[in-house]
C-alpha cells in the first residue's frame, strides 16, 4: 500500500468531509442517464468477475444492470440538479409565528467513503418570517440531498442551507441521527452506535430556541 492509499484509507475511516458541497466534476452531466447505466453495468460486471462470481448464473446475470440502474436512478439520483424538488412557498396568511417542526423524516443515504448505507431520521424546523413551505417538500429536500454519496455533516448543512434559501430566513435547524453500516457492519462492527449531527441557523443558535426544538423532537408521536 502506498502512502497515498494509506492516507486516503485513514481519511475515510475518520469520515472527514473535505467540502460543504459534494465533490462533483464540472462534466458530471455530459453523459445521459442511459449512457451512465451502460458504463456502470460494465464496471459492475468487471468487479463481480474479479471476485470470481459466475455471471451466467440466473441469480447473477441481471445484477450488473440492476446495480447500474439503482446507482443512477435511485440511490445517487440526488446528484442530478434536474431532480431537485421544486419547493413552492406560500404566504403565512394565518400569521403562525412559532417554530414548525417536521420530525422523524426517514433518511436513506450512502457513505461516500465505503459506499455503504446510512440509515436514520432527520428532524427539521424553521420559524417563518412571512413564508411557509409545504410539509412534504421538507421531506423531499431531505431525500434529494441524501440520495448521493454523502458525509452526514455535509448532508445536515445542505438541508439547512436549502431551506434557508427557499424560505428566505436564517431561522432553520436540522438534527440527524443515523446508523452508518460502514461502522456497524465492517471495521469496528459496533452495531449499537449511531451518529448525531446538527446545524442551527439564526434564532436556533439561541439556547432557549434550540432547547425548545430539541424538546419537540423528543416528544413521542402517538396516533
Amino acid at each position: 500500500m502506498t502512502n497515498s492509499d494509506h492516507f486516503n484509507d485513514e481519511l475515510g475511516e475518520n469520515h472527514i468531509a473535505t467540502s460543504a458541497q459534494n465533490p462533483v466534476r464540472i462534466d458530471a452531466f455530459n453523459l445521459s442517464d442511459e449512457e451512465k447505466i451502460e458504463l456502470i453495468k460494465k464496471d459492475v460486471e468487471s468487479i463481480l468477475n474479479t471476485l470470481g462470481m459466475d455471471l451466467t448464473d440466473d441469480s447473477l446475470k441481471g445484477t450488473p444492470n440492476r446495480v447500474a440502474k439503482m446507482f443512477v436512478k435511485e440511490i445517487f439520483g440526488g446528484l442530478n440538479p434536474n431532480k431537485k424538488p421544486k419547493a413552492s412557498t406560500f404566504a403565512n396568511n394565518y400569521k403562525y409565528g412559532e417554530m414548525l417542526v417536521e420530525k422523524n423524516i426517514t433518511l436513506y443515504s450512502t457513505c461516500e467513503h465505503h459506499l455503504l448505507p446510512i440509515i436514520g431520521r432527520a428532524h427539521v424546523a424553521y420559524i417563518s418570517n412571512g413564508t411557509v413551505v409545504g410539509l412534504s417538500k421538507m421531506n423531499r429536500i431531505v431525500e434529494y440531498y441524501a440520495k448521493r454519496p454523502q458525509v452526514q455533516e455535509r448532508l445536515t448543512m445542505q438541508i439547512v442551507q436549502e431551506l434557508q434559501r427557499v424560505l428566505g430566513t436564517e431561522d432553520v435547524a436540522c438534527v440527524i441521527d443515523a446508523k452508518h453500516l460502514c461502522v456497524n457492519s465492517r471495521g469496528i462492527r459496533d452495531i449499537e452506535s449511531s451518529t448525531v449531527t446538527s446545524e442551527y441557523g439564526g434564532k436556533f443558535k439561541e439556547e432557549r430556541t434550540r432547547q425548545e426544538f430539541l424538546n419537540f423532537i423528543r416528544l413521542e408521536t402517538k396516533f
